[in-house]
C-alpha cells in the first residue's frame, strides 16, 4: 500500500518509514505543512499518517483541504495532545483516526491495517473507477468506455486510472510525470501529451469526440 507520512519530527519520521517498509509498504515522507499538501493532493495515497502540530501549515488545514478536494484516503492523526476537544477537532475536520504520542509502533501498524480493511469495506472507487461512460476496474485491470473494453498499456493505464482519480482538477505535466512515471522525464518534456493522445485515441475510437 502507498503511505504518506508528515511528521516535522525527523528521528519520529524516519523511525514510521522505516516500520512501513518492513510491513512492504511505500512511503512518501514530508517535514512541514506545505510539502505535506502538496503531496496529498498530487498523488493517490491508501492511508495518510498526518502530525497536528507541522510548520507552515498545521495537519488540521491539511485534512481540511483533502476534504475540500474529495480527496477521501483515510487519514490517521498524530498529536501529543490528547484532550477530548483535540480529538474531536481533527474528527470533525475530515480525519478518520487519532493517535496520541508517545505511542507503541504496534498500535500505529494495528490503527493503519485497520484503516485499510475499512477503506476496502466502505469504497467501491478503490475497486472500480467510474468519470461518464468511462469505467476503470482495478481488479481486472481493465478500461471500457460504454461496456467496450479498451486495450491500453500498463503505463496508459496508470495514466488513465491517475486522471480519473483527479477529475475535473487541473493537473501539471509535473504532477502527472512524478505519480506515474515517478523518475525524471525532462528530457522528453512532451511525454504527458504523447501518452494522452494515444489514450484519447483509443479511448474515442468509434464515439464521437465532444
Amino acid at each position: 500500500m502507498h503511505i504518506l507520512v508528515v511528521e516535522d519530527e525527523q528521528r519520529l519520521a524516519f523511525l514510521l518509514r522505516r516500520v512501513l517498509l518492513e510491513e512492504r509498504h511505500t512511503v512518501d515522507l514530508a517535514h512541514d505543512g506545505h510539502t505535506g499538501l502538496n503531496l496529498a493532493l498530487s498523488d493517490t495515497y491508501d492511508v495518510v499518517v498526518l502530525d497536528v502540530m507541522l510548520p507552515g501549515l498545521d495537519g488540521l488545514e491539511i485534512c481540511r483541504q483533502m476534504r475540500a478536494e474529495r480527496i477521501l484516503s483515510p487519514v490517521l492523526m498524530l498529536t501529543a495532545r490528547g484532550a477530548v476537544e483535540d480529538r474531536v477537532t481533527g474528527l470533525n475536520v475530515g480525519a478518520d483516526d487519532y493517535l496520541t504520542k508517545p505511542f507503541a509502533m504496534e498500535e500505529l501498524l494495528a490503527r493503519i491495517n485497520a484503516l485499510l480493511r475499512r477503506r476496502e469495506r466502505g469504497f467501491d472507487e478503490t475497486l472500480q473507477l467510474s468519470v461518464g461512460d468511462l469505467t476503470l476496474d482495478l481488479v481486472r485491470h481493465e478500461a471500457r468506455r460504454a461496456g467496450r473494453v479498451i486495450e491500453l498499456t500498463a503505463k496508459e493505464f496508470a495514466l488513465l486510472e491517475y486522471l480519473m482519480r483527479h477529475p475535473g482538477r487541473v493537473l501539471t505535466r509535473t504532477q502527472i510525470v512524478d505519480s506515474v512515471w515517478r523518475y525524471d522525464l525532462e528530457a522528453l518534456s512532451n511525454v504527458v501529451d504523447i501518452y494522452i493522445h494515444y489514450l484519447r485515441d483509443k479511448i474515442d475510437q468509434g464515439f464521437s469526440r465532444v
